[in-house]
């Protein structure tokens, strides 16, 4: 009997060799096969020059995620954490700046480039396009198309969202690149290229060209009468009183009899600066800057009241006065010393948690933190749709040390304990609540129908996450090690001084006007509008009921651990 059994022992061992071989064998089989398929296509459109692309180690494929909201952790992580690689082929590839290795990063990463020559763009220009066609322009770090802002959308750009993107930003030309990226900018500040090199199609439609590897298919968008253009992203700054020495400094000034602030807004906006500084007749632009404090800031009355006094004479006049009061607006256009992002230079040893509760705002406070400190924010999961729009620590190992704080939801024990200190951002669940169920039906900037409020998925989900809003916090609380507790609601209330104290908790030096800047560019694209409403109230007084006592056992426990209690507007009346 144990003649058998060992033989049989024996031939599984043998078995087990052999499928293990076979197993290595056809993944180096195939991975061969991928590179030098990959490199054919390379070299086709590969300019001359350029260094050879086989020697780049592939940076692993992410999943997309799939279903209502479904948050996936990164393969990408587990495969660094396990192998402890990921930093060689990060340095690596973020050494490698040639236009090859950007190609070849788009390809591995978004599968951008087109798969058959059915697939790329006609050279005829014949498709139809809400604005006009420029042409094809060189866009790389030396020479860079249109300097002004950006929007990523990996899966469904169209030349017409990009179009309507930079025209409610204030900029005139709008720019494609590989398929996805969209830039906008008021003047093209670099030479043509051939136009065979703008052959990537639109992810979100066909027969629009969308650039390619360092080239911009450029389109002037459609011209709206002076006065009429609608801008978003504008925002009063508060009324100054600034001397003529001082308003002399600034780069750009019109003079206009009949000047309003809408043109003066329009004329700084073309002029690509971010602050409109109005008082009629005359109007200056300028960049951020201290001058502008909310310290320094008067009474808004003071613009109003002088202005009406004042309105024969100014208009009379030339030339700004010795001293004047002075409405100050922020325009659409993004300061570029705030556009700019990086990883960390040098590793952190400590991880910083940005911890809330589903629908409390991390995205938002995420957008503010990378717009006021400069360095990107990493994430606990992956995101493809937040990585598409320009989240670049998304798809980063979360433990790297290379983001200036990680995002996450978890709550327990071992999973707070894995950070050494965070930020624990709190928002009323009521608010909370409808924002992830709006995530969950209709993406991060969608809304759920009404519909889907009155199905039975609705109170299922309160009933679920209700008392996750509570005990998520509860947690942190309890066994957080350093914590700063944010109100996103207080946040919203008091932007800037907020703001100092993130940085402050972060250990994060920021200047002024990093934050007029941060200010100035708030809502970017990544808060949704809340114009739409659910038709009737979604709460039923049980789930009131429930949400209530919940709101006012955080509120205790708060107190008792000597933090501010939740704002008033929470709590229960």
């Amino acid at each position: 009997m144990l003649v058998p059994l060992y033989k049989l022992l024996c031939f599984l061992k043998k078995t087990q060799m052999l499928l293990l071989c076979l197993g290595i064998a056809y993944l180096m089989a195939g991975s061969i096969l991928l590179l030098q398929r990959s490199t054919i296509r390379v070299v086709q459109t590969n300019p001359a020059g350029l260094p050879p692309l086989l020697s780049l180690v592939a940076p692993p494929a992410a999943r997309e995620t799939t279903g209502l909201g479904t948050r996936t952790r990164s393969r990408w992580a587990t495969a660094q954490a396990a192998s402890g690689g990921g930093s060689n082929v990060n340095q690596q590839w973020s050494g490698s700046r040639s236009l090859g290795v950007q190609h070849l990063h788009r390809r591995w990463f978004h599968n951008l480039l087109p798969e058959s020559p059915e697939q790329r763009v006609s050279l005829l220009r014949n498709s139809r396009h809400k604005g006009t066609y420029i042409g094809c322009f060189l866009h790389n770090s030396s020479e860079r198309a249109l300097g002004g802002t950006m929007l990523y959308d990996l899966r469904k750009m169209t030349s017409t969202l990009c179009q309507d993107t930079c025209s409610e930003s204030g900029y005139q030309f709008a720019g494609l690149e590989y398929g996805a990226e969209c830039h906008c900018g008021n003047r093209i500040s670099s030479p043509k290229a051939p136009e065979e090199d703008c052959s990537l199609v639109c992810r979100g439609e066909r027969g629009s060209p969308c650039g390619g590897v360092g080239r911009l298919s450029i389109y002037k968008v459609e011209e709206q009468l002076p006065g009429h253009r609608k801008f978003r992203n504008i925002y009063h700054r508060g009324c100054f009183k600034m001397t003529k020495s001082t308003i002399g400094t600034f780069p750009v000034y019109s003079f206009q009899p009949n000047l309003t602030m809408q043109s003066c807004i329009e004329t700084c906006t073309d002029k690509e600066l971010p602050l409109a500084v109005f008082r009629k007749p005359h109007c200056f632009c300028t960049q951020t800057s201290s001058l502008f404090s909310v310290s320094q800031a008067e009474d808004k009355q003071l613009c109003v009241e002088r202005s009406d006094l004042n309105h024969t004479a100014a208009a009379a006049s030339t030339g700004p006065a010795e001293h004047n009061h002075y409405q100050v607006y922020h325009t659409p256009v993004l300061d570029s010393r705030c556009k700019e992002r990086m990883f960390l230079p040098q590793r952190s040893a400590s991880l910083v948690a940005l911890s809330s509760f589903p629908g409390a705002g991390n995205t938002w406070v995420r957008h503010l933190i990378e717009l006021v400190t400069g360095f990107y924010t990493g994430s606990f999961y992956f995101d493809g749709t937040l990585y598409n729009r320009g989240f670049k620590g998304e798809k980063d190992y979360w433990k790297s040390g290379r983001s200036i704080c990680v995002k996450t939801h978890e709550s327990g024990q071992r999973d707070i304990q894995m950070f050494d200190s965070a930020i624990l951002l709190i928002r009323n669940p009521y608010r909370s609540l409808m924002a992830e169920f709006n995530r969950k039906c209709a993406g991060h900037l969608g809304h759920a129908t009404d519909a889907q409020w009155s199905s039975k998925e609705w109170p299922e989900f309160v009933s679920s996450y209700a008392p996750w809003w509570a005990s998520h916090t509860l947690g942190w609380l309890k066994f957080g090690r350093r914590l700063l507790v944010v109100h996103y609601e207080e946040l919203q209330r008091t932007l800037l001084p907020q703001l100092r104290l993130i940085a402050a908790f972060l250990n994060v030096s920021i200047t002024e006007e990093r934050l007029l800047c941060a200010q100035s560019n708030q809502d970017g694209h990544f808060r949704r509008s809340g114009a739409q409403q659910p038709s009737t109230d979604p709460f039923t007084p049980d789930m009131r009921q429930m949400i209530d006592s919940f709101i006012l056992s955080v509120d205790q426990v708060l107190q008792s651990r000597n933090f501010s209690g939740l704002p008033q507007d929470y709590l229960p009346r």
